[in-house]
């Protein structure tokens, strides 16, 4: 008898250990490759965790890099919920933060308890916007989101460029290429002398907020009937075209929150390259959370160690693109993981059937 594989699409999620080899064999590969370079893996690894969580400098430096991961983290995973693959949460990040400089360059006199609700509000607008152009064309004329989205992104990059290196380029700031210099009623507060800003709070409250919609409303219930079965969620009489729309203005106003957050509570200003990936880097944070809003906090402050760490290891020789290594080999683990969940063995002739997980 022969044997084939079939991919079964409404094959069940892989378990959570699945998620838990993926880290651990991410490691592992990376520590294979650090090891070729000949260094001492396990020093680079002590080094790169010491470095993110061993000092109270490396912590809070940590939780900096974690709040726009949690805000674009948590966006990304409203939308994935409804298998709708929004990838555009790079552009949603930027355009939130180009729109909260905005009221600092066209507004700047306003006090903060003026300005900062301002900014705020006009990153999370700007930002649901650009979730909204990726909404429009799929519920409208069936266009693949993951293609818009893409795109927008670098719409958001260009425009971003634009505006650094032309009209709003500091005079003063001696060509490099951002804007002037936030005033401190612009600034969000921070903690106790250190870069850690109130950007944290704002995102645990937002995660307080998704948790309770997610799981105790009916608009929730309608999320994840939609997510398990989109096909009943529309015989039920669930309007998915709304969802849709509802579900990517969120997104992307999280995601803007979070470009906001970084113009207004570390760079305090809006500068070339104000993103190092944090909207790409939040699709691996969203997966290993497996979509739950607090454990995406965990993965946020786990990945943003990641990014410090990664600093941390060039005193030892190495780049710090081993961070975006490690991330590269987490997500490549994970999707492994989910596939081989839908995949089934199958003998030619026979009816019965093995998951590689679980027998069906």
């Amino acid at each position: 008898m022969a044997w084939r594989f079939e991919i079964d699409p409404a094959g069940k999620d892989s378990p959570w250990w699945v998620t838990a080899a993926a880290v651990v064999l991410a490691f592992l590969l990376v520590g294979l490759f650090i090891a070729l370079t000949g260094k001492d893996v396990v020093a680079v690894y002590l080094k790169m965790f010491g470095g993110a969580f061993g000092t109270s400098f490396g912590l809070t430096e940590t939780l900096v890099k974690a709040i726009p991961l949690l805000f674009c983290g948590l966006g990304v995973s409203l939308a994935y919920r409804i298998q709708v693959w929004n990838i555009g949460a790079e552009g949603q990040f930027i355009v939130g933060a180009i729109a909260a400089t905005a009221i600092t360059i066209y507004f700047p006199h306003l006090p903060a308890w003026g300005a900062l609700p301002l900014m705020l509000v006009a990153g999370a607008a700007a930002g649901a916007l650009w979730g909204y152009f990726t909404a429009w064309p799929k519920v409208q004329f069936q266009v693949n989101e993951l293609m818009i989205s893409l795109m927008l992104n670098y719409v958001a990059i260009l425009l971003l460029n634009d505006l650094v290196f032309g009209p709003w380029r500091d005079p003063h700031g001696m060509n490099f290429p951002g804007t002037p210099p936030f005033t401190p009623a612009q600034m969000l507060p921070s903690f106790g002398g250190t870069r850690l800003h109130f950007g944290l709070v704002l995102a645990l409250f937002a995660v307080a907020l998704a948790g309770v919609f997610v799981q105790k409303t009916r608009w929730g219930y309608e999320l994840r009937l939609i997510g398990a079965n989109p096909e009943a969620a529309r015989h039920a009489g669930i309007n998915l075209r709304r969802h849709i729309v509802v579900v990517m203005l969120l997104s992307g106003g999280l995601a803007g929150l979070g470009g906001f957050s970084e113009v207004s509570g570390v760079t305090h200003r809006l500068m070339y390259g104000i993103s190092p990936g944090y909207g790409y880097t939040a699709i691996i944070v969203a997966w290993i959370a497996r979509l739950n809003p607090w454990g995406i906090v965990v993965s946020s402050v786990l990945f943003g160690g990641l990014i410090v760490g990664g600093y941390s290891v060039q005193t030892l020789g190495l780049p710090s693109s081993v961070s975006a290594l490690l991330q590269g080999a987490v997500l490549f683990f994970l999707i492994a993981g989910s596939i081989m969940g839908k995949v089934k063995l199958r003998r030619s002739g026979e009816g019965r059937r093995w998951n590689f997980f679980r027998n069906s």
